[in-house]
């Protein structure tokens, strides 16, 4: 089995757990699998240190030209997603990028950055609650889902804020890797995780 890389996309004001709480799910599996499953790592602009909200001082792994064609792709959200939807650089990156891609998943309000690119045309989507109504402009074709935890449109899957991108990346992981493999995560990292309530939502054929 080939080591998937895995981009988590981090900027100024991102918000600590959109990408500290996949990132652990993430990596935590990896390292109970003996680093075998999932290379993650945080990609930013530039190899510069970023302040996250409330003053988190993160040196990213990777810029975004390190990692032109992940296997999985996640955006963060934070009240700096409002200048990175201004970032061309990032916003071509992620266009080429999840062209190629297995997955892509933003938490929070990563979704806007997400609908910048391009990217949610016609899916079903949620985010943080208070950017609910961003969203929609941004994107009016797509179909809000905001009593989802998460949604899932077979490539693209969207998570609601903060929290739940924990909850997303737990899916991911019973997707790509199995229920023994999610829980096995779970149960190292003592958290309530409910596959069987997973609010997931398919695309209407």
């Amino acid at each position: 089995m080939t080591r998937k890389q895995v981009a988590i996309v981090v900027y100024d004001d991102v918000e600590v757990l959109d990408f500290a709480g996949p990132f652990e799910v993430l990596a935590v599996t990896d390292e109970l699998s003996g680093y075998a499953l999932m290379d993650v790592k945080l990609v930013a602009t530039t190899a510069q240190p970023i302040r996250a909200v409330n003053g988190m001082q993160v040196v990213p792994n990777a810029t975004l030209a390190d990692l032109p064609h992940p296997a999985l792709v996640l955006v963060a959200g934070g009240v700096g997603s409002r200048q990175a939807l201004k970032d061309e650089q990032l916003l071509a990156w992620l266009q080429c990028a999840s062209a190629t891609a297995e997955r892509v998943m933003s938490v929070c309000s990563g979704a806007l950055i997400l609908a910048r690119a391009g990217m949610l045309t016609g899916l079903n989507v949620t985010t943080h609650h208070e950017v609910e109504g961003y969203l929609a402009q941004l994107e009016p074709t797509a179909t809000l889902c905001m009593d989802q935890r998460f949604t899932d449109n077979g490539k693209i899957l969207t998570t609601g804020g903060i929290s739940a991108g924990i909850d997303g990346a737990f899916y991911l992981v019973d997707q790509l890797y199995g229920r023994e493999v999610a829980l096995r995560t779970a149960t190292y990292m003592e958290y309530d995780w409910k596959p069987h309530n997973r609010a997931a939502v398919r695309p209407t054929l």
